[in-house]
């Protein structure tokens, strides 16, 4: 078994999908996901996500790196803590958090997702 995978040459299928209504507090967002990786336990996942322009409630219960390719974004956490996301930006965001993701302009991430 090789210990490594080589992601750069994928043929990605996306998935497009409305934000759920019961999340959604403006606009009419629609998020894409690349899916480059997914681990045979299902538990680590390394991709594309994008979005367009609206503001919608988000729980995680993953730990998430990304790496901020395009666009503009706001995540705001309950406590009132907010990270102004542009390209170049690099967050881990913790499992537990809860707030809001606000989509400025068009935006496009790439994703390393582990679930516990």
């Amino acid at each position: 078994m090789s210990f490594t995978i080589d992601c750069s040459n994928f043929s990605v299928e996306p998935y497009e999908a409305p934000i759920a209504k019961e999340k959604l507090l403006s606009g009419a967002p629609v998020e894409t996901i690349e899916s480059l990786y997914e681990n045979a336990q299902g538990k680590f996942f390394v991709g594309y996500w994008s979005s367009t322009p609206g503001k919608w409630r988000v729980h995680y219960d993953e730990e998430e790196y990304f790496e901020f390719l395009e666009g503009e974004a706001i995540i705001e956490g309950e406590d009132g803590e907010k990270r102004h996301c542009l390209p170049g930006t690099k967050l881990v965001i913790q499992a537990g958090f809860k707030g809001t993701w606000e989509t400025i302009t068009d935006c496009r991430k790439l994703y390393v997702i582990a679930l516990n």
